[in-house]
């Protein structure tokens, strides 16, 4: 098992933009969120579930999943988020820990959006949060995603709070400024991590 750095933060954090500057300087990018993808693509065990459960019409007429409908049906029913979650959460894994095994970088980057909801920090050897304000996140959500305000607010009042990501942070890229400023921050920590990883390698 390699050296794991979780990285995480709230919608609009700029996690994708942190991620592809560690991408850039060779490190090996494992994100939650294509995985998730990965495991509902037309054909897998996991739609046919889906579908199953929530019915035929929840898949679009090209055989992939309607995510827009699967979102609105679990938004307001935590009992069906609960029964997505026991369906796909194990898959994931599965395929995170497939993919961590045939890393080749010195440490993996681990992109995991919900790691403070679904409790996964300490799964990784260190967690890396994106930290930004969350009237910024408002603002970049709106921007980014073409939705009301209303609606931005509502994505974050379902995620876990900033403070309690920074709680379980080990180190914190500050991502309120320009994205320029990301680059040395990344450029410090990957030296960081390579020496830790070298470290747990030597353990």
């Amino acid at each position: 098992m390699g050296y794991i750095v979780a990285l995480t933060g709230g919608i609009g954090s700029g996690k994708s933009t942190v991620a592809e500057a560690f991408s850039r300087l060779g490190i090996t990018i494992i994100d939650a969120d294509i995985l998730a993808r990965q495991v509902v693509e037309p054909g897998t065990p996991a739609l046919r579930a889906i579908a199953d459960h929530f019915g035929s019409d929840i898949i679009e007429p090209d055989g992939t999943l309607n995510r827009r409908m699967l979102r609105e049906r679990i938004f307001t029913h935590p009992e069906e988020k609960a029964w997505l979650n026991a369906l796909l959460h194990p898959l994931i894994q599965q395929e995170t820990q497939k993919q961590i095994a045939h890393a080749t970088s010195p440490y993996v980057l681990w992109v995991v959006p919900l790691l403070v909801e679904n409790n996964l920090h300490d799964k990784a050897d260190r967690v890396l949060v994106v930290d930004v304000s969350p009237a910024t996140q408002i603002q970049r959500t709106i921007a980014r995603d073409n939705v009301g305000r209303e609606h931005a607010e509502q994505i974050l009042a379902a995620q876990a709070t900033r403070e309690a990501r920074l709680a379980v942070a080990d180190d914190v890229i500050d991502n309120n400024g320009s994205p320029d400023a990301i680059a040395s921050d990344v450029a410090r920590l990957h030296q960081q991590y390579l020496a830790q990883a070298v470290l747990q390698e030597k353990a």
